[in-house]
């Protein structure tokens, strides 16, 4: 028997607290928990129900909450970011945002009796929060450079936006999907070079030619402590007025039927084995009310994946992109403001990020590259860093999250810098940094990925990483495997040095020779 939402007499304990009230009910009791304070509130509101607004609870930080916020397609505009700065500004130094790998913003340090009040900011820009953690459909990703790059085959935009309106009521939350066995993952991909890492999504569009332009859809993909998997085909060819409601019928379906029992397996992909992917497909149909066209023999993810940092020509004429690399994704309320105001001064007043955590500025003319480069934030978002620095991501670490095992954010961005310094180095290196094997940093999908772990060295406990290799972007996407296991994080600079060395051609700089 299928575990479901029926099944009771075993809930776990998550499945218990869902099923005595439901996350979205929080929406309408917020007022009333500020009143009382966070320290009253039920322990399952605090820690659990609050997701479903978009705001958690850190205990490593008590009493100062972290918003993640709901970015479609990675596309904001510069009168949303100047609201999501001025939130983090009011808390000085302990105000500060993260782009995540999910092209999406999440916020820190923020006072939970100011939570309705940030809410009603929000609604006058049109930026929500709502369904965007716990057992929910996360942020929706797309082409970064929707709508600009003039090789793409399709512009997700509006598709991506569609998905969103449909899954949580358009932002005001939409009950039918807000107690989904786990998180679910969508991206749609409209160019050659699988810009969204469609391959570790629950359910995934990428472009595909068959009766005219469609996507061939994936499915299953995720990354969890106890297993890793790539998405497979589901040997289905959609066209793009169909992409909507298959993704409603295939989260029904993971809804009502997905693994409740063991939260280790409720993802989609242990309900695709324990029915069998011809069954799936056929359970699939029935609820589409559609019988499936078999998927194109290729997809059109032909391109080695681009990281868009850099100026590059758009397809409108006179206008250009620029990418800034965002060291780790992290930013100030200040850096906020200046991104802010070179959208606007520059561009159209739109801001992107990528999975990479990193930002792109739309629509600057050709008679304003000039100017725009020489402004002050450049020096630290530049356009042209380092090899390492251009493509190393990490998780929040243990900073903020009291899942991670290690702090992994400000030490990738010192060995990354360290590395540069005693390396020439011939390409980007892709190193991913995750603080714990939930992965959110995603190792697995790296050049070189590590993952936090405690390790003992000398008769101490200290952090140390297990390191991956082999994780491929892009056109025929795979994931790495675990090569080294329960390495002491201060010996991790000499190893990472000689696998770039030998694995990816980089040589030792004279001067770090001589220093030596």
């Amino acid at each position: 028997m299928t575990e479901t939402a029926t099944t009771t007499e075993k809930l776990n304990k998550f499945e218990k607290f869902k099923a005595e009230k439901d996350g979205l009910a929080v929406k309408d009791e917020i007022s009333e928990f500020v009143k009382i304070g966070w320290e009253a509130m039920d322990e399952n509101d605090l820690n659990h129900r609050l997701k479903w607004l978009g705001v958690f609870f850190r205990p490593v930080t008590p009493g100062k909450f972290m918003m993640r916020m709901r970015i479609p397609n990675g596309i904001l505009t510069s009168s949303q970011m100047y609201v999501l700065a001025e939130v983090i500004q009011c808390y000085g130094d302990d105000g500060s945002a993260d782009i995540t790998t999910r092209q999406n913003i999440q916020l820190r340090g923020i006072n939970f009796s100011d939570i309705p009040d940030i809410f009603n900011k929000f609604n006058t820009v049109g930026l929500t929060a709502i369904q965007s953690g716990m057992d929910n459909i996360r942020n929706i990703t797309g082409d970064p450079v929707a709508g600009l790059d003039a090789n793409e085959l399709y512009d997700t935009r509006e598709l991506v936006q569609q998905i969103q309106d449909m899954l949580t009521n358009k932002g005001e939350g939409n009950p039918e999907f807000t107690n989904l066995p786990r998180k679910f993952n969508i991206a749609v991909t409209g160019g050659k070079d699988n810009s969204v890492h469609a391959e570790i999504n629950d359910l995934a569009f990428v472009p595909a030619f068959k009766e005219g332009f469609g996507f061939n859809v994936l499915v299953g993909g995720f990354f969890s402590g106890k297993r890793c998997e790539a998405a497979i085909p589901l040997n289905a060819w959609v066209k793009p007025e169909e992409v909507v409601s298959l993704c409603k019928a295939i989260v029904e379906i993971f809804r009502d039927h997905g693994l409740r029992l063991n939260r280790q397996k409720a993802r989609l992909m242990w309900l695709i084995d324990e029915w069998g992917l011809e069954k799936f497909r056929s359970e699939v149909e029935k609820r589409w009310g559609k019988t499936f066209t078999p998927a194109a023999p290729k997809d059109e993810i032909d391109w080695e994946k681009r990281d868009h940092i850099g100026i590059y020509p758009q397809k409108q004429p006179g206008l250009n992109y620029a990418g800034l690399n965002i060291p780790v994704g992290r930013l100030s309320a200040d850096d906020m403001f200046q991104l802010a105001r070179l959208g606007e001064v520059y561009g159209s007043g739109e801001i992107r990020f990528t999975v990479e955590q990193n930002a792109i500025i739309p629509n600057i003319p050709d008679s304003a590259l000039n100017t725009f480069l020489t402004e002050p934030l450049l020096n630290k978002f530049g356009v042209n860093p380092g090899l390492l620095m251009r493509a190393v991501v990490s998780c929040t670490g243990a900073q903020f999250c009291n899942f991670a095992l290690i702090e992994t954010k400000n030490r990738a961005v010192a060995m990354s810098k360290a590395l540069e310094r005693e390396l020439i180095l011939s390409k980007p290196v892709r190193i991913h940094w995750t603080g714990c094997p939930n992965s959110c940093g995603q190792p697995q999908v790296a050049d070189i990925g590590l993952m936090g772990t405690k390790v003992r060295k000398n008769g101490q406990t200290v952090e140390g990483v297990d390191i991956y290799m082999g994780g491929k972007v892009g056109k025929d996407a795979k994931l790495g495997t675990c090569v080294q296991k329960s390495v002491p994080c201060e010996d991790v600079q000499p190893i990472l040095k000689e696998i770039l060395i030998q694995n990816f051609g980089a040589k030792v700089r004279e001067e770090a020779l001589i220093s030596h």
